[in-house]
């Protein structure tokens, strides 16, 4: 069956070779640019940032091999609201937010995918490693590369609108795909890090915006051991950059356990501090049925980090899981995404990281 498929190009090598399939495969096809920044530069820095004149000109070439017509969408408005000023105010709450999940939920599967139904489009196409088949959401086969962990905060029926047609390929088969068809992005690197803070500069990003208020820097037992310039520039399991005035009695590292935006605190311990055997999640999205009695899954607790066997429990509107040994380094923001093997349960939003709950 003829779809008609809008492409999001974002001006690299995955998305473009995934229009190019999507066009290959009979579909009809448009290319769409998503214009993400206020004021984008002209040239990237190296493989950091997105957005910028140099990435749409890589898109619009694309399409033109391809032989596709292509457009450019101004999303900077809403880009800035719904994931910068997200973004800043999570920091400011104490949380460690993940820009990318935000992104696929409020840009290219809410305000894309609703502008693309309004205008006809049958679905949307992206370069995402993930597998989408009658609904069901699985990892990639390059798992290096797996971007399911960042679409579990999609819906169903916005999955039911959307392609992923590089699934069942690894990233450099991609690459080789994308010389062989004259793409000019074939050996384009990847952009990584946080794409609105080309020069990676987080901690000089939030204090831009945040400005910066001294606070102290407590063991567990409350005493003061150093200061800090906002809490904000901390992430839960944070060993460096911590700069106490003295070591720890036993010589061993420190690591930072908590952040408390309404003190001005953070709270540093040893290691074994930050184990953590027992999650609560808010704002549960269920890709599969939701369970009805405990349910024997594994959950991963952030983007390519390490996937954990847990029992899931839904307890009203909130998702428990109680993990089968524990995860350390859980931040409060990030997304607890379950899986049954390699296929996507649901998600929910990290509110509650602790030893145990009870």
């Amino acid at each position: 069956m003829t779809l008609r498929v809008l492409a999001a190009m974002s001006g690299g090598v995955d998305s473009a070779v995934a229009a190019a399939r999507a066009a290959e495969a009979g579909h009809e096809v448009t290319g769409v640019h998503l214009a993400l920044s206020a004021n984008p530069k002209s040239y990237r820095t190296g493989a950091r940032g997105c957005c910028t004149l140099e990435d749409a000109r890589d898109a619009r070439r694309a399409a033109d091999v391809i032989g596709i017509p292509f457009y450019v969408w101004d999303m900077a408005e809403r880009f800035d609201r719904d994931v910068v000023q997200d973004f800043v105010s999570e920091y400011a709450a104490g949380r460690t937010p993940n820009p990318c999940l935000r992104c696929n939920e409020k840009i290219k599967f809410q305000a894309l995918l609703d502008r693309a139904l309004a205008l006809g489009f049958d679905a949307v196409c992206t370069g995402h490693h993930a597998r989408l088949a009658d609904g069901v959401l699985r990892r990639s086969v390059d798992l290096g590369k797996d971007q399911s962990y960042v679409l579990a905060v999609c819906t169903s029926s916005q999955l039911a609108h959307a392609m992923f047609p590089l699934g069942d390929t690894t990233k450099a088969d991609v690459r080789r795909e994308a010389d062989r068809r004259g793409l000019a992005v074939a050996d384009k690197p990847d952009s990584h890090d946080i794409c609105f803070i080309a020069d990676g500069d987080t901690r000089g990003f939030l204090a831009d915006r945040l400005g910066e208020e001294t606070g102290p820097i407590v063991d567990t037992s409350g005493e003061v051991l150093g200061s800090h310039e906002g809490a904000y520039a901390y992430t839960i399991g944070q060993r460096h950059g911590l700069r106490l005035g003295r070591p720890a009695p036993d010589g061993r590292p420190r690591y930072v356990l908590d952040i408390s935006p309404v003190t001005n605190t953070v709270t540093v311990g040893p290691r074994e501090a930050l184990d953590v055997h027992e999650i609560v999640g808010t704002r549960p999205v269920w890709l599969t049925p939701p369970p009805v009695e405990p349910l024997a899954c594994q959950v991963q607790l952030r983007a390519h980090g390490e996937v954990h066997d847990c029992t899931a429990e839904v307890a009203g509107d909130e998702l428990r899981l109680r993990l089968s040994r524990p995860a350390r380094g859980v931040a409060k923001g990030q997304a607890a995404v379950l899986y049954a093997g390699e296929t996507v349960l649901g998600s929910a939003t990290i509110a509650v990281a602790a030893p145990s709950l009870a």
